[in-house]
């Protein structure tokens, strides 16, 4: 029966090495994977003192246990560098947004392309959306066209995603980055002046 003060005790991930292995036989596999076959455990241990090496519990759940001969140390050292570099490479995925109306001034359509080239050039996806109104509604071939012509002025940027759809009074598209482009870190003093960003036109 477990005693009360072992309640809630964090489970170990570590495996059992060496002394801690108590059971009378073992799977041994050897330090390149080689199969030594199933062995008594003091055997076992003997042949990694032998070579200057850990005796290292792989399968528990096996019958017997799976032990294999290894520099535990290093192995520890190697799991951890490669669980860092993996945190590394994760990229948080950022989708900003850029609205668009239909019949944009051309002035505005170049500052607004440079908004979504600037989001792709940091990493980042981009939901662009255009905005129908009253009669714009019966033209959505104009916010396709409009759509298309800024997905090729970044195509050295980023690429279609998500291709345009209607989504009732709007049209939305996504664009992402193309793989090569990484995210960059935006200290947050820089990510005021992207508020403005995402506003609407209502001109």
């Amino acid at each position: 029966m477990t005693s009360p003060s072992n309640r809630g005790a964090p489970v170990s991930t570590e495996p059992r090495i060496n002394d801690r292995i108590r059971v009378p036989e073992v799977r041994l596999v050897g330090p390149n994977g080689e199969q030594v076959g199933i062995v008594r455990i003091e055997d076992a241990l003997r042949l990694a003192q032998e070579a200057d090496l850990d005796l290292v519990e792989v399968a528990a759940q096996a019958r017997p246990p799976v032990c294999k001969l290894m520099d535990y140390g290093k192995f520890k050292y190697e799991t951890a560098q490669k669980a860092r570099e993996s945190r590394r490479n994760q990229q948080l995925t950022v989708i900003k947004e850029q609205k668009l109306r239909p019949k944009i001034d051309p002035h505005d359509y170049l500052t607004k392309k440079g908004h979504v080239a600037r989001f792709l050039s940091h990493g980042n996806k981009v939901k662009v959306t255009i905005m129908f109104r009253g009669r714009e509604q019966s033209r959505p071939e104009l916010g396709y066209r409009l759509l298309q012509k800024l997905a090729e002025d970044v195509a050295e940027l980023g690429f279609v995603e998500s291709n345009p759809k209607q989504d009732g009074r709007n049209m939305i598209m996504v664009l992402a980055p193309h793989k090569n482009i990484k995210p960059r870190v935006v200290k947050s003093d820089d990510d005021a002046p992207e508020a403005d960003d995402t506003a609407s036109e209502e001109a």
